[in-house]
């Protein structure tokens, strides 16, 4: 699964329309992608705390939507 890099679901939020920063966690392969939707949990350490899981709509490599 991949992290999103940020505090809360609320920054997260903030930075539509800017590129993502996220931590790839998954033994399979990248999981980041450029166009369509991501499913992850949002934190800067996803070892340790999991403070919430977001849906997050890429275009064109820019945060979209988060859900």
């Amino acid at each position: 699964m991949i992290a999103f890099a940020y505090n809360t679901k609320k920054e997260l939020k903030s930075r539509i329309g800017e590129e993502l920063d996220y931590i790839e966690t998954s033994f399979f392969g990248p999981e980041y992608k450029a166009e369509g939707w991501l499913t992850g949990v949002v934190s800067k350490q996803p070892d340790k705390v999991r403070n919430s899981f977001a849906r997050v709509l890429m275009k064109d490599g820019k945060i979209r939507k988060v859900e």
